[in-house]
């Protein structure tokens, strides 16, 4: 058996894991605070004003990663099906 046996399995089965959890919180709570701003969608400018984030449009809410990776997917299985019904 070689030593680094289980920790190959170990990986094998807590990647999908935590992949499917994350991809699951994306479709539940597709929205994360900003970084930016904190969440607020305002901050302070240059010259002590205060005035939207541009990052996040002052919202204070900013897409996660993984919610635009299943979005493209979603856009491109349209396009093709789209494309195929003709």
């Amino acid at each position: 058996m070689h030593p680094l046996g289980p920790l190959a399995s170990t990986l094998l089965l807590i990647t999908p894991t935590v992949t499917l959890g994350y991809l699951g919180l994306c479709l539940i709570w597709p929205f994360k605070a900003c970084r930016r701003c904190g969440g607020a969608g305002q901050h302070y400018g240059p010259f002590g004003g205060i005035r939207p984030c541009g990052h996040c449009d002052g919202t204070g809410l900013r897409l996660r990663l993984g919610r635009r990776l299943l979005n493209a997917l979603r856009r491109i299985y349209r396009d093709i099906d789209s494309h195929g019904d003709h």
